[in-house]
């Protein structure tokens, strides 16, 4: 009875909320961590068993044996936007773990010309200023054993902050809950709902400094915009099963749900979900080498002529585990098949043990 009262309220919340929320809020916090992952088209929700998991999964942080740091920088956009990622995570006992994580994405160096011109019309270049629009998430994760129910789950605590140079800034708080299981023949089974009560983000803007760009542009930026922003949640459903093929090689496949409880481009789409499916391939070689491929981000593109295509990302990447410190590479958008551009992305994750 409990768990369909739980069932019936988060559908509720997000019948509540979509029709006042920002569809595009934190979109940040959607684009994926580490390279192992990304190389597989983010198609791990049930298989993450390591630091990373304060991200997609926390619930996999039962996993850890020993304790990790993650790494992970990316470059967007032609090099203009910088995505930084760093996660600690350690294990408490055989039932439960920690981690901690910090997610930067910015754009750096902006320059502001509200003063290039003085009150006497003068140009002075020397009174452009430079200033960030950057956005951070702070993530604390818990996960436990149930041994009643034979599974691992993980709560993640969120606190968001985003600061436009001194414009603006706001604060956020949210939710993540994750569940992975594994059955007796192997197959692992994921689930992680993203700002399971919505995530709430609260605006403050500096009026004087917004009326330096009230009349920049003709019959734009009149009016202060909203200052409050909610995310509605966000599910990640996948299964996957590693296959022994030699004593040698490995095989790791993975199929994942992305469900978007708003009407999108996704190749399934209606005005209750969106649904867009992920594939991952990880083939490993005496667990040293490892060689990734993925297909995800499926989208139902408009094109000039009002017909619509089917696109896709593929991703590839490669990774090297020297027992320590495992380093991985993934590059992204593979032969420019979808609208977003390629990145190259690159993690390394460390034990922290061989310190001591």
């Amino acid at each position: 009875m409990r768990t369909k009262l739980l069932v019936i309220l988060f559908f509720s919340l997000i019948t509540a909320f979509s029709q006042n929320s920002s569809k595009y809020s934190n979109e940040f916090l959607n684009i994926g961590v580490d390279a192992r992952s990304i190389g597989m088209a983010n198609a791990v929700v049930s298989s993450v068993n390591d630091v990373n998991s304060t991200y997609w999964n926390p619930a996999g942080l039962l996993n850890i044996e020993r304790d990790e740091i993650s790494l992970m920088h990316s470059n967007y956009f032609a090099n203009i936007a910088n995505y930084n990622f760093i996660s600690y995570a350690k294990s408490i006992d055989n039932e439960s773990a920690i981690g901690f994580s910090l997610i930067r994405f910015a754009v750096d160096d902006i320059m502001d010309t509200t003063q290039l011109i003085d009150n006497q019309g003068n140009i002075d270049f020397n009174r452009i200023e430079l200033f960030s629009a950057a956005d951070y998430a702070f993530l604390f994760s818990y996960a436990k054993k149930n041994n009643l129910l034979n599974i691992n789950y993980g709560l993640n605590v969120k606190i968001i902050r985003r600061i436009i140079g001194d414009f603006a800034s706001s604060w956020g708080f949210g939710f993540d809950f994750g569940i992975q299981h594994q059955n007796k023949n192997g197959w692992k089974f994921g689930f992680m709902a993203r700002d399971i009560t919505t995530t709430f983000n609260n605006w403050s803007f500096d009026e004087e400094r917004l009326n330096d760009i009230q009349d920049a542009i003709d019959g734009q930026n009149q009016e202060i915009p909203e200052k409050s922003e909610i995310t509605i949640p966000k599910l990640q459903i996948g299964l996957s099963k590693d296959f022994e093929l030699t004593n040698d090689y490995s095989l790791m496949t993975a199929f994942d749900l992305f469900i978007l409880f708003e009407r999108t481009n996704d190749i399934i789409s209606s005005d209750i979900a969106s649904i867009t499916p992920a594939i991952g391939i990880e083939f490993g070689y005496i667990d040293l080498v490892y060689l990734r491929i993925g297909a995800g981000n499926f989208q139902n593109e408009m094109q000039y002529d009002l017909t619509e295509k089917l696109s896709f990302q593929p991703n590839f990447g490669i990774g090297f585990n020297m027992n320590n410190i495992e380093i991985n590479y993934a590059f992204t958008d593979i032969g420019n098949q979808s609208v977003a551009l390629y990145s190259n992305i690159f993690s390394v994750k460390l034990n922290l043990n061989m310190l001591r």
